[in-house]
């Protein structure tokens, strides 16, 4: 049997597929096991298949693309639109054959294996990072019940904390005494595995010609040049311009317009979460860094120049939301242009332009 289009709805071990012909007419649906999905698509001949940019989802498209069948992933989100009436497996089966034929819908990059490991140590260390934070907290709160106050900082409160349960003649009483040590162990555990971890991350950044370029960009570090090319595997090509770049990270506003007024509000926060957290925290670095520039006496130019005149006329969230949006369109230009960030280059070819040049 020929089929045009077959668009699945993934889950853990059931899988729905709508098989359509090539007016788009759904012509047969089945209900599979993970087993019988796989046979299926070794039986027939398929031209297309569309699913959901979801779990597992890079998985079978790249296991698809193995067996020379074109794969797009949709957005859910933009997939959910499409939807009719009462939401079931094979509904989104068929809002995905509704959704693919839609022109304007973007469909996401299969991910490769070497991306999503990237993105899984990223994980990882959040999620370490987190455990570790809240096990610094309670203890915190356990020597505060005993009126004792650790100090602010992880490092500065670790050592003190340290301090505090080793020494027998403190309010810590002994029967938690021990139980608070062992949550201190963990805490340095998690610290060495947390130092494993980015290792890892910078043996990967040195072998990847496109961590190279980011980290070039003020602003961003080991972390943010990893995270962005396990997103996009530093191939930018599939982005319209930088404008697009960034509101992918959702740093652009969120715009409420009608007939001839047009109002901008706040930074949409769409899309990855995890980035824009680290593009976020380089601009509040970039800035503080600048800021005690200025307080010593130093001339600064470029990208901190600008930031720190933001930061003048509006507020320091809002010079960081907007610096941080710039780093984004920044990492987009070195990676098209395969160049590392110079702004002092920059502003000579700005200065070079036709459009600046003055007349005679």
């Amino acid at each position: 049997m020929h089929a045009t289009t077959v668009a699945v709805d993934l889950a853990k071990s059931v899988f729905q597929i709508a098989v359509a012909d090539e007016h788009w007419r759904v012509v047969e649906t089945q209900r599979l096991t993970r087993s019988q999905f796989e046979r299926w698509f070794l039986n027939r001949e398929v031209g297309l298949v569309v699913m959901e940019a979801c779990g597992s989802a890079h998985h079978w498209a790249r296991w698809l693309n193995s067996l020379g069948i074109e794969v797009r992933l949709l957005p859910a989100q933009y997939v959910r639109a499409y939807v009719r009436r009462n939401k079931t497996d094979a509904t989104d089966a068929a809002a995905l054959l509704e959704a693919v034929r839609a022109s304007d819908l973007r469909p996401v990059r299969v991910k490769s294996v070497e991306q999503q490991a990237l993105q899984g140590l990223h994980r990882i260390r959040s999620l370490w990072m987190g455990t570790r934070t809240s096990r610094i907290n309670a203890l915190r709160g356990f020597c505060r019940e005993f009126g004792l106050t650790i100090p602010q900082g992880a490092r500065t409160g670790l050592e003190v904390l340290g301090r505090v349960l080793a020494d027998p003649n403190t309010g810590v009483p002994g029967l938690i005494r021990d139980s608070a040590k062992l949550l201190l162990e963990e805490v340095r555990l998690l610290e060495a595995r947390i130092a494993q971890v980015e290792r890892e991350l910078a043996n990967a950044a040195k072998h990847s010609p496109a961590c190279t370029l980011l980290l070039s960009v003020p602003g961003i570090g080991l972390l943010t040049a990893t995270a962005m090319v396990a997103a996009t595997s530093g191939d930018v090509t599939h982005f319209q311009d930088a404008r697009h770049f960034a509101s992918w990270f959702g740093l652009t506003p969120r715009e409420f317009s009608s007939g001839g007024s047009r109002h901008l509000g706040r930074i949409s926060k769409k899309g990855d979460r995890y980035l824009r957290m680290l593009l976020t925290h380089g601009a509040r670095s970039v800035l503080r860094a600048a800021t005690v520039a200025v307080e010593k006496g130093k001339v600064l130019s470029g990208v901190r120049h600008w930031a720190l005149a933001v930061q003048a006329r509006s507020n320091h969230n809002k010079a960081t939301c907007a610096l941080a949006n710039k780093l984004a369109r920044i990492c987009y230009a070195t990676l098209r242009d395969h160049e590392t960030f110079d702004e002092k280059a920059a502003l000579e070819r700005k200065t070079r332009r036709q459009s600046f040049a003055m007349p005679a």
